[in-house]
């Protein structure tokens, strides 16, 4: 009986060998070499432009100037031109406080930038973690900062995050002449501020500027995945210049934009406004409105040491949830392009590694066994040679992702002297691969589950969604999370219980109850 079960698996897995084997599978097999190489090509070319900057910062320190990481002309530091540098108003939308939190707040208001700077620290309310801790923070440094803390109040007809956001701006100084985001787990640099404004103050016609983090995995599985979902993205802001991307993590503007509603900034983002970053960066689009990323903006993301599968789920959901919202017809069709591109990329990409799986096991089974050479046997080899050129892709892949996490490391060391030192070694390459496969494999089922649902748990705070826009919004401590997703923060207070969240529960409700989004909580 035994044998007759192991005879049967093997004609199983050979037959799967030989669908594998089949001009559709090898257009599936031939697609996933070519969408690993383009990937391998992308970052290539963002560790180009990421490379000149490091490569500029060291000759300039070579000819004498220390101050490179600051400014290219050492010039630039003359107290007549800092003296004449404009006001910039930072405002920081906070929820909870996690490990990360204080080291990142200290990073951004001990900034080196030489002109006029206020900090805004915008808090739901004073029962928010992140209240008390900023409030020690400011007292540390109340002499030599000019920063507050606003308490916003609970938003109605937007996101909490683009309320905290522009009760900020309505707060912000009236000399003011840019307003600069910054997302709480941002890691600034002591020159960032001074650079994103040297750019507009040089090309007045830029829109927004922006920039993109560099995710530092803390060594689980979770951790891993975020990393490896925001490295394709982060080929479109190493572009030195002109992009088409947003990311509302760093975000700097024109204050006077949001004091004269200028394309209905603040209109858009109000009535119903779920991501900020996805409706600015419509609104640019709509109005052929430039926005830009410079070389140097790229930050350390520490994630938290406590990430868990579960939190990277509930992050999943958010980042695919965001392609539900849009503005305008236009933006709908795009977000739409995007939904299927993205998903149809993503399986395109994971299910090779499934076919050349089938087919490594398929010969591994026939040679150990000793089965008869036959007309198998071309097939064999057929599949194996697949296997081989798409192990062959993978690698160039991998190195080439490794190359620009080097050469971001290196920046964002050069760019931080005083910080401590960043290394590559921590990172687990094995465990990079394997969240390459999970996040592919599980994004468009995330992508679907938000089609579906139409809302969202976003840190305790449920959003519905109707025509692209917020019309609903459910809070309730007992049915959120305790913690946020990247940095594992504290949302209700001090302590928390710990996530029990559980991630294939969610998948269980996904597929079970598909057609029924509002009795269940994710």
């Amino acid at each position: 009986m035994e044998i007759w079960s192991f005879d049967s698996l093997d004609e199983l897995l050979f037959a799967a060998s030989r669908v594998c084997s089949s001009p559709v599978a090898l257009f599936i097999q031939i697609q996933g070499f070519i969408i690993c190489l383009v990937l391998a090509l992308g970052w290539a070319l963002a560790s180009h432009v990421r490379s000149k900057e490091i490569r500029r910062i060291k000759e300039n320190m070579r000819r004498g100037n220390s101050f490179a990481f600051l400014y290219q002309d050492i010039n630039d530091l003359e107290h007549t031109k800092q003296a004449n540098l404009p006001m910039v108003s930072v405002v920081m939308p906070l929820k909870g406080f996690g490990e990360h939190n204080l080291h990142n707040w200290r990073s951004q208001i001990t900034s080196l930038y030489g002109g006029p700077l206020e900090f805004l620290f915008v808090v739901e309310s004073t029962e928010d973690p992140a209240y008390t801790a900023v409030s020690r923070l400011l007292k540390e440094f109340e002499d030599t900062v000019d920063a507050k803390i606003i308490v916003a109040s609970l938003s109605t007809t937007c996101s909490q995050k683009i309320h905290n956001q522009l009760v900020g701006v309505e707060k912000m100084h009236k000399d003011s002449k840019y307003v600069l985001f910054l997302d709480d787990d941002v890691r600034l640099h002591p020159g960032s501020i001074g650079a994103l404004t040297a750019e507009m103050i040089k090309n007045p016609d830029i829109f927004i500027q922006t920039g993109y983090p560099l995710d530092l995995p803390s060594g689980s599985l979770g951790s891993y995945c975020i990393y490896e979902y925001h490295m394709p993205c982060s080929m479109g802001f190493a572009t030195g210049g002109k992009t088409f991307f947003l990311w509302g993590g760093c975000m700097m503007m024109h204050a006077d934009d949001f004091r004269t509603d200028h394309h209905g900034v603040v209109s858009q983002l109000r009535d119903g406004g779920y991501s900020d970053d996805m409706t600015l960066a419509a609104i640019a689009g709509a109005h052929k409105r430039l926005i830009t990323s410079p070389p140097v903006a790229v930050f350390p993301h520490p994630l938290a040491s406590d990430l868990s599968f579960g939190r990277y789920w509930n992050y999943l959901r958010k980042q695919t949830f965001v392609l539900e919202s849009y503005t305008t017809k236009v933006n709908w069709i795009m977000n739409r392009a995007l939904f299927s591109s993205h998903c149809y990329l993503s399986w395109g990409f994971a299910m090779p590694y499934i076919m050349s799986a089938i087919h490594v096991a398929a010969a591994l089974r026939f040679y150990s066994k000793g089965y008869s050479y036959g007309e198998d046997t071309a097939l064999r080899l057929h599949g194996l040679s697949t296997a081989a050129c798409h192990f062959i892709c993978t690698v160039i892949e991998l190195l080439s992702m490794w190359n620009l996490t080097r050469v971001e490391v290196h920046l964002c060391n050069l760019l931080s002297p005083e910080a401590s030192p960043l290394s590559l070694a921590s990172y687990n390459w094995c465990l990079v691969f394997i969240a390459m496969l999970v996040d592919n494999f599980l994004y468009p089922i995330s992508a679907f589950r938000s089609h579906f649902s139409q809302s969202i748990n976003w840190s305790g705070i449920r959003y519905h969604l109707r025509n692209g826009k917020i019309y609903k919004i459910e809070r309730s401590k007992d049915k959120g999370p305790k913690f946020t997703d990247l940095g594992g923060k504290h949302l209700y207070g001090k302590k928390g219980a710990p996530n029990h969240y559980c991630f294939l529960k969610s998948l269980c409700k996904t597929f079970g109850q598909w057609r029924q989004p509002k009795k269940y909580d994710v």
